[in-house]
């Protein structure tokens, strides 16, 4: 599957309307990011289930200030519209790929009930 570029008016569309988003945060001048880049390509060939997006932090800085992001490249994961991974850093293929399998074996209802009992405890405080 070819990589999204995320723009202001496709974000919430693309994480809304599929189950797995990957996002890699990235910016020109960034050599890290231009080395990460060809990583990311082929590992998006190989899992067509995924959607894999690029946020370009100098193209869509509003983007990058809503998700708060302070360094390049960052890694972020959504599963049923939930960030369930956000990491600064460029990762080796090996990694990359171990990272995707292990967020893909998440049970996301648990995930849930462990954001909602985090909710009801701050609100009890």
């Amino acid at each position: 599957m070819a990589v999204v570029e995320l723009t202001g008016e496709n974000l919430e569309a693309t994480i809304r309307d599929n189950p797995f988003v990957i996002i890699d945060f990235w910016a020109p001048w960034c050599g890290p990011c231009r080395s990460f880049a060809p990583i990311f390509e082929k590992v998006s060939d190989d899992l067509d289930e995924i959607v894999f997006a690029k946020v370009n932090t100098e193209e869509e800085q509003a983007i990058a200030a809503h998700f708060q992001i302070r360094s390049i490249p960052t890694l972020m994961i959504f599963r049923d519209q939930i960030i369930i991974f956000s990491q600064p850093g460029a990762l080796p293929e090996g990694a990359f790929r171990d990272l995707i399998a292990k967020a893909g074996e998440l049970d996301m209802d648990r995930v849930r009930d462990e954001i909602a009992q985090q909710g009801q405890q701050q609100g009890n405080q």
